[in-house]
């Protein structure tokens, strides 16, 4: 039976072979037992790494969701009107068309709203500040119209500005669309930081119609290639076109630069000045618009652009003057002054002390009584000085403090002969840089300065220099001096650092401040060492990137109203200034209208005085020589300030950076200032005075750090030439010119420009000449140089602001 005939059933179709399977399935994944090891495992790498980064960017996009969402509710982003600059690239551009135009746009597309536009008025009527009203797209627009070629007033305007329109004309040659002053007031803005911008092209009305599709192209091909990436394109000839230009303001996410959003400020809309009563010379000044930035205290100090530093004596908030819905009033009825809704004074115990420079104590160093081989000393010293014939009754009391006159002339002129020789470093161009090469017409300064006694001290001689280049007779002077100062410009980048050793004055005395290292990079420099005066007067931090972040996070905690007195970004203020001097408000109240007046807050610390370090590059419009300790302007920020820097290169890996006499094209240096303190990032812009108030861009950067114990040392070569060689032995002249100094420098090592080393051993004759050992053979046409280094400083500004 059975067999292969046999009955086969198929078998019982089902997922569980047994109950406790089918329950096993039932329960929660997390507590099954798993077969085959870990879950985890059975994930590849890449697809755990991929699901990781899609969480990481969805919880970064829903915190950026929740921020704009809070924004929105408690209304900041749309209390604030958008400040746009039209700024022209191109001389055929006319923005005062293209501002009329907009304008005009705006108040077509008003219907039944009423007005477009808001004005604010004097008590004599005259018109301050356009506010335009736009209720079709809800936006408000405050807009600042520039002069074409105007570098100082268009950096101004975008120091403020939210958006700025490039205005040029449409054309298909490249040049004619931006031109060589549209292209530096480009290059100038990004080294500043541009918001949003896009450009406008005007005159397209004027092309032949067969020609105006190309051009058209043409025009916004070139255009936008010269704008930042993504920058928009719109044409201002017809309605429409507008039309785009406010439908793009109203939709736009306008982003402000980094440095511009970690401080509040307030842009003026209105500028009044209260004088006291009993001082007429100073007073209160009234600045009133819109908190920008972030949130603004009353306890800290705010900053006038181009003014200074100033504590506020009260703050009011006002209504808004120009909110999307207002009463109807009649079109020539001008409105009244906005209504105090609170006011707010600084605290005492809380407000920002005014303070500027450290007050050093004379008395602070180390105090000693003299030892008795001091008065010793000082009494076979004063036994020494020529007694006059005196009369008869004269005690010797009284005849010890009579004195030959001669003696008195003698010291004061040995005191005087150390002080020219300073000064032979603050002569005319090209002196400094050469410490001791002159030309014959230096010489003749050199003489002339000596002589003068009036110009005792280095910066009087400096003074002294200035008003002798600004003050020339003839222009032929002044092209000479700039002859020179190239010259010397180029052979400073020739032969750097290289000098003749004077002939006329000792080494050892010429270069008595000069001491020779081993290694730049790895032998020891105090920084605290032979400060100068000023030093004494400035503020340094123990950790400056954990001071910065501490007043950061204060900042941080005034924007979230955790401290009394702090105003929310986007109320309408009116900021009280006091102590105001009645010269700069006049000055204020006179240019406010064509140039933005702006009252920055500052941080903590920010109005003390310390060494600040800007990474620079020398602008590629800018032909002239820049040298060390020329008088610049610098905008750095808000802030502008006149003041002379020095020079010198940006050596990551080094604790001691090398003086660069002169500002070099194509790189980045450092350029160190006394001024007050800022928290990067802080963008630079230079500029110089070429003549008499023109104003040309000189460079560009940004702030590095904040350091008075930066090390910049002036370096200076001394070189001779090899007279007889023998091997690894030579006599070499030139360097020296007497044997005494060859003594004084024997300690130094020596150096070739073939790369030999070697030592001095011992003078030769009675002219400089000397005895040295390398460390190989040296070669008769080579070289021979020894390396003196100096630590210098930069120059105390005469004003800051």
């Amino acid at each position: 039976m059975g067999g292969s005939r046999a009955q086969k059933n198929k078998p019982h179709k089902t997922r569980f072979s047994s109950k406790s399977s089918r329950n096993l399935h039932k329960e929660n994944k997390e507590k099954r037992p798993l077969i085959n090891g870990s879950r985890n495992n059975q994930i590849p790498i890449a697809q755990k790494a991929r699901t990781a980064r899609l969480n990481h960017n969805k919880n970064v996009r829903d915190k950026k969701r929740e921020i704009l969402l809070n924004k929105k509710r408690m209304g900041q982003e749309s209390s604030l009107p958008l400040v746009l600059a039209f700024i022209a690239v191109s001389s055929r551009s006319n923005v005062k068309t293209a501002k009329a135009m907009l304008v005009e746009q705006i108040n077509t597309s008003v219907s039944s709203f009423g007005s477009g536009m808001d004005i604010e008025y004097t008590n004599s009527g005259e018109v301050l500040i356009e506010n335009h009203l736009c209720h079709r797209h809800k936006l408000r627009l405050t807009v600042i119209e520039t002069n074409y070629g105007d570098l100082e007033g268009c950096l101004m305007a975008a120091k403020v500005a939210d958006a700025i329109a490039f205005v040029t004309a449409a054309t298909s040659e490249k040049d004619h669309l931006i031109d060589t002053d549209g292209k530096l007031c480009l290059s100038m803005l990004r080294a500043q930081g541009l918001p949003t911008v896009f450009g406008l092209i005007q005159d397209l009305v004027d092309v032949p119609i067969k020609k105006r599709s190309d051009i058209k192209k043409a025009s916004s091909s070139i255009f936008g290639g010269e704008l930042p990436e993504g920058s928009k394109i719109f044409f201002a000839d017809r309605a429409e076109d507008l039309e785009q230009v406010l439908r793009f303001l109203s939709n736009h996410r306008f982003m402000n630069p980094q440095w511009r959003s970690t401080r509040p400020y307030v842009y003026a809309q209105k500028v009044e000045f209260e004088p006291m009563v009993q001082e007429s010379e100073c007073g209160t000044l009234l600045l009133s618009g819109y908190v920008r930035g972030r949130a603004l205290s009353v306890n800290q100090l705010v900053h006038l652009t181009g003014v200074g530093d100033y504590q506020v004596k009260q703050i009011d908030i006002l209504e808004d003057p120009s909110p999307f819905r207002r009463d109807h009033k009649g079109m020539n009825e001008a409105p009244m002054d906005s209504e105090k809704v609170d006011t707010l004074h600084p605290d005492p115990a809380f407000q920002e002390p005014l303070i500027v420079e450290n007050v050093p104590d004379p008395l602070a160093g180390e105090q000693t009584w003299p030892t008795e081989e001091e008065l010793a000393k000082a009494e076979e010293k004063q036994k020494k000085f020529k007694k006059r014939l005196l009369p008869k009754g004269t005690s010797e009391y009284q005849a010890a403090w009579i004195v030959d006159e001669n003696n008195d002339d003698e010291d004061y002129g040995e005191e005087r002969a150390d002080d020219k020789m300073e000064d032979m470093d603050s002569l005319m161009p090209g002196a400094e840089e050469e410490d001791g090469v002159l030309s014959e017409d230096q010489n003749a300064r050199c003489e002339d300065l000596v002589l003068d006694e009036e110009a005792s001290t280095s910066g009087e001689s400096d003074n002294q220099s200035e008003m002798m280049v600004e003050e020339g007779l003839t222009a032929e002077s002044m092209q000479a001096e700039l002859e020179r100062l190239k010259a010397a410009h180029a052979a400073d980048a020739e032969f750097p650092d290289e000098i003749d050793t004077p002939m006329d004055v000792p080494a050892r005395q010429r270069f008595m401040k000069y001491r020779g290292l081993k290694s730049l990079r790895t032998s020891a420099w105090d920084a605290k060492e032979s400060l100068p005066q000023e030093y004494s007067r400035v503020f340094s931090f123990e950790n400056f990137t954990r001071t910065q972040k501490t007043v950061f996070t204060r900042a941080a905690e005034v924007d979230a109203g955790q401290f009394k007195g702090s105003v929310c970004l986007g109320a309408y203020v009116k900021v009280h200034i006091s102590g105001i001097s009645a010269i700069s408000a006049m000055k204020l109240l006179k240019n406010y209208t064509q140039v933005p007046v702006i009252a920055c807050g500052l941080l903590q610390h920010e109005s003390k005085m310390s060494v600040l370090h800007f990474s620079i590059k020398k602008h590629e419009s800018f032909s002239e020589p820049i040298r060390s300790k020329d008088p610049l302007i610098f905008h750095a920020g808000f802030r502008i300030f006149k003041t002379r820097p020095i020079f010198s290169t940006d050596d990551i890996n080094m604790d001691k950076h090398k003086l660069e006499r002169f500002l070099q094209p194509g790189r980045f240096s450092v350029a160190s200032v006394f001024a007050p303190i800022c928290f990067p990032p802080i963008p630079l812009v230079v500029f110089k005075d070429v003549g008499i108030g023109e104003l040309a861009l000189a460079a560009s950067g940004s702030l590095k750090s904040v350091d008075p114990d930066r090390i910049i040392l002036k370096k200076i070569v001394l070189s001779g030439y090899p007279l007889r060689v023998q091997k690894q032995r030579a006599v070499v002249r030139f360097m020296f010119h007497n044997p005494e100094d060859v003594r004084w420098f024997k300690p130094l090592e020596l150096w070739t420009k073939y790369g030999r080393r070697g030592r001095i051993k011992e003078p030769v004759g009675t002219h400089g000449a000397m005895k040295c050992i390398f460390d190989g053979v040296l070669q008769q046409r080579d070289a021979v140089c020894v390396s003196l280094y100096k630590r210098v400083y930069p120059k105390w500004p005469e004003l800051t602001s």
